[in-house]
């Protein structure tokens, strides 16, 4: 079992920056994939960035060139940093490891 818990969410001005957090615990050894997915009030669970083992890094279309996805040396925490933010990134951000296990989710909004 893999435990997770995002940090980080809150709300920000368009433009701004914002980095998220997903702290990982328990079968840690067993992850070889992590990722952060979204979803919009009204809309599907989407991916919107993902990490694998190896380093190996995959965007949406919508967020490449403005957020990274990176990990700690650890391997036990994953971020997320979000630049240029947009009102249309508002979402809530699940962090996900293994395409199986969720985090309860950070909210995100960007409103002025």
């Amino acid at each position: 079992q893999v435990q997770l818990v995002e940090s980080g969410g809150g709300l920000v001005q368009p433009g701004g920056s914002l980095r998220l957090s997903c702290a990982a615990s328990g079968s840690i050894n067993s992850i070889y994939a992590m990722g952060w997915y979204r979803q919009a009030p009204g809309k599907q669970r989407e991916l919107v960035a993902g990490i694998s083992r190896g380093g190996s890094t995959n965007y949406a279309d919508s967020v490449k060139g403005r957020f990274t996805i990176s990990r700690d040396n650890a391997g036990n925490t994953v971020y997320l940093r979000m630049n240029s933010l947009k009102p249309e990134d508002t979402a809530v951000y699940y962090c996900n490891a293994n395409w199986e296990y969720w985090g309860k989710g950070t909210l995100v909004t960007v409103s002025s």
